[in-house]
């Protein structure tokens, strides 16, 4: 009788540390989150304990990669377990098709109740679908007091919600309310607790503005990348940390829509920093550095306050006793630079933005510790992954396959030995399309836009920051000559078409100009229309980010006598602007850093009131018109990424389109400014000449 008991309990004793069949599944995801920016990773840059547990008591990836390094698209290929071409999503201009299957809908047909809190970025046309419950930001979200929309009971009607604290925070209190209260305890769960940090612009939380104030962070090797060797496309990126950045990136201007004692708080922090900064005046590489310690401080807060909340969660199933039973999974969507070839963002191919954080832990099943170092891995294979957890089939049409051989320790012999990537968001930052295949140690990159056409080869095992390309070395003519067979090979299994569709258009990059209705020509942005007001009052405008990404359009405004620039949008990598240098009035547009100028033959009047209108015509020149009369035309071309700086009036407030060294403000008068999509009419113009 006791052998029998001592049996039982030891069956018991087992049973307890085994997986049960259908384990719950809470999915963390950051937006932007570098993996250099994860201790377990190795990099010594910051320390995450919370994140760090799910690698000591599970399994971390160092090679999972993402089939298009953006926000929005990724979100779409973990939903579907699709590459972009089949599920529709290619830029974050697009609407995500809700009605198509998606991993949730079968998790929900296989018994499992189904949560997404935090950021979506799918659209708000539709709440999300497949979801039992939903409280999602709007679009990006603030960092601060984010109004949500929340569909309590799946049915698909959303209401809007109002918060007041830190979004970080207020994601966590929804996602530890939702597990307490709104779960059924009867069912497995499947929750994805989405965060907007450390997205741009890096706004730390009330309880970490002065954390690392202290600290010196060391600089990237690649900091100051000449981006020799490559191909054109890494020199003319609109995404540098010394030309890009606007003051609100750097904190020179708080958020707007902080309550009065965020306020406060806020500038008790950055107020004394940013005395400082002025007053030192610095330039060239200085200025740099100085940019580069503000951002990487700013991004480490904004992680150091995900990782404590991320630690609230993981407690809180301790607490409760379902840790056990519990796989937490951590990701973003996409890798990040901090300072590598001295940039931001994502976008690429190369290491910093392909590789993308993947932590897992699965008690019973996980060996703890484990560091898996050589298997390709994706972000497509999750919702592969989910189904087999949940016992349900996998459908045929995805793209990926499930990970548990390998979280078992058994990787398939078969298992992928490349991996395929395509970016559509041309000019997002001035990254034009590309598409390449990595294989672990090389890539081959292919920039497949007409005017472009430019091909890369890397070796990571020689050239690791990725500074040279190899294609034209004759040592790798045969590696070549593999990699394109493979490219070839993985777009005929993926079922890539042979031109991106009419969909992959028109997002913040756009290739080719969308068709402009009349609708779509009205009247876009007008400023105080028909008053005369001081340059003080234009400053106090909120600011506009008008799309005016491979557009023709029309800008202007009246004026009287005076130098400076009437309006501008973007900074030294993208933008246009409007301007008058000794009395003479010129219209310049910047695309990839290259400048284009057309300007007046002769000075404004010397005394009333004058139209300046600057157009971009749809064979992308430019004109320049005083008095609705052609004052100078030339070369133009199209912007092919929206500039980052918004619409700046009476002078230039960030970086600089023009060719001129300050903010220039202007010195006489503006009125009446408008902005127009597509070539205004003579008529029109002569109404809005009519001052």
């Amino acid at each position: 009788m006791k052998r029998l008991f001592y049996s039982l309990f030891i069956l018991a004793a087992s049973a307890s540390v085994l997986p049960a069949a259908h384990p719950n599944v809470l999915f963390i995801f950051s937006d932007d989150h570098a993996y250099q920016a994860i201790s377990a990773y190795g990099h010594g840059l910051n320390k995450t304990p919370n994140i760090d547990r799910l690698a000591d008591e599970g399994m971390i990836f160092e090679r999972c990669y993402v089939s298009n390094s953006i926000c929005g698209p990724m979100r779409a290929v973990i939903q579907t377990g699709k590459y972009t071409h089949k599920n529709g999503f290619y830029h974050n201009n697009n609407k995500f098709d809700g009605t198509q299957q998606t991993f949730p809908k079968l998790l929900q047909k296989a018994g499992y109740q189904t949560a997404v809190i935090g950021k979506w970025h799918l659209g708000s046309h539709m709440a999300p679908q497949g979801y039992d419950y939903s409280e999602v930001l709007i679009g990006q979200g603030p960092y601060y007091n984010p109004p949500m929309l929340r569909d309590h009971d799946g049915d698909g009607v959303s209401e809007r919600v109002e918060h007041v604290g830190y979004t970080t925070k207020v994601i966590t209190d929804l996602t530890l309310k939702w597990l307490e209260e709104g779960r059924d305890p009867d069912q497995p769960f499947m929750l994805m607790y989405q965060h907007k940090a450390p997205h741009r612009e890096w706004a730390p939380g009330p309880d970490y503005l002065t954390m690392y104030d202290d600290v010196t962070f060391p600089e990237p090797e690649t900091l100051f990348d000449d981006y020799a060797n490559r191909a054109s496309p890494a020199r003319n990126q609109d995404m540098s940390i010394e030309k890009t950045m606007t003051p609100r990136d750097l904190k020179l201007v708080p958020p707007g829509n902080l309550t009065p004692g965020q306020l406060n708080k806020w500038n008790a922090a950055y107020g004394p920093k940013n005395k400082a900064f002025e007053e030192a005046r610095l330039e060239g590489k200085e200025l740099v550095r100085w940019k580069y310690q503000r951002y990487i401080k700013d991004y480490l807060r904004c992680i150091a306050s995900v990782d404590d909340q991320v630690g609230r969660v993981l407690k809180y199933l301790d607490d409760k006793g379902l840790a056990q039973n519990t796989i937490v999974i951590y990701c973003s969507d996409q890798g990040f630079y901090l300072g590598e070839h001295g940039w931001f963002d994502k976008r690429w191919i190369y290491e910093e933005s392909l590789r993308t954080p993947f932590l897992i832990r699965w008690p019973g099943v996980i060996k703890p510790g484990s560091r898996n170092k050589t298997d390709i891995v994706s972000p497509i294979d999750f919702a592969e992954t989910f189904l087999e957890i949940a016992g349900h089939d996998i459908p045929g049409d995805m793209q990926g396959r499930s990970l548990i051989p390998i979280l078992k320790g058994k990787t398939p012999t078969d298992w992928r030995k490349s991996f395929y990537y395509r970016y559509y968001e041309d000019g997002g930052h001035g990254v034009p399309r590309h598409r390449g295949v990595v294989d672990g140690r090389y890539k081959l990159i292919h920039y497949y836009e007409e005017e472009i056409d430019e091909w890369e080869l890397i070796d990571l095992q020689r050239d690791p920051n990725e500074l040279r390309s190899f294609y034209n070395d004759p040592e790798y003519a045969t590696i070549r000559t593999t990699l394109e067979k493979e490219l070839e090979r993985l777009e005929v299994e993926l079922d890539i078409p042979d031109e991106d569709p009419p969909a992959s258009y028109g997002g913040w990059g756009s290739k080719k100009p969308v068709p402009l209705s009349k609708e779509q020509k009205a009247l876009v942005a007008a400023v105080e229309n028909e008053q005369v007001f001081a340059i003080q009052s234009i400053k106090d405008k909120a600011p506009l980010k008008p799309n005016c990404v491979m557009k023709p359009f029309t800008v202007g405004a009246v004026v009287t006598p005076g130098d400076g620039v009437v309006l501008a949008q973007g900074g030294g990598g993208m933008g246009y602007t409007l301007y008058v240098k000794n009395g003479v009035p010129r219209f310049g547009i910047r695309k990839g850093g290259a400048y284009l100028e057309v300007k007046a033959s002769s000075p404004l009047a010397s005394a009333g009131k004058t139209l300046l209108t600057g157009v971009l015509d749809r064979d992308s020149k430019m004109h320049l018109l005083v008095n609705n009369e052609s004052a100078a035309s030339g070369r133009g071309q199209y912007l092919s990424g929206l500039p980052q700086d918004p619409l700046s009036l009476g002078e230039d407030r960030s970086s600089f389109v023009g060719q001129y060294k300050t903010t220039n403000p202007f010195s006489g008068t503006i009125s009446d400014i408008r902005l127009y999509w597509g070539e205004v009419t003579e008529e029109e113009r002569g109404a809005w000449a009519k001052h």
